[in-house]
């Protein structure tokens, strides 16, 4: 699998931990939380994920999804795979991000 994306994500987790925009830490927020929204990009150079949730009031939190978001009862998860495609990261110059690059794949 050289590119692919999140097509569809619905579930619970029991706990989530994201990062916020322009802050550097990441922020755990406490469940039970109902995932809204998974969207993203997947790729040989990695993956850039984003998560939005709501909790048992219905408030909505959303950033970049990291490591430690467990499932509480199902996590239904539809990913798509762009087989002629090849998704990159290499690091931006001018930002000193890895940016996404997409490019056809050598027949």
């Amino acid at each position: 699998m050289r590119a692919g994306y999140v097509a569809a994500v619905v579930g619970s987790l029991t706990g989530a931990r994201l990062r916020f925009a322009g802050r550097d830490a990441g922020a755990t927020v406490a469940g039970p939380l109902e995932i809204l929204s998974l969207s993203g990009t997947l790729g040989a150079g990695g993956v850039h994920l984003h998560l939005a949730v709501s909790d048992a009031d219905g408030a909505v939190t959303g950033g970049h999804l990291l490591h430690g978001c467990p499932v509480r009862t199902t996590a239904e998860i539809v990913l798509a795979f762009l087989p002629g495609t090849i998704f990159e990261r290499p690091v931006d110059p001018e930002t000193g991000f890895r940016e996404l690059a997409i490019r056809p794949r050598p027949r």
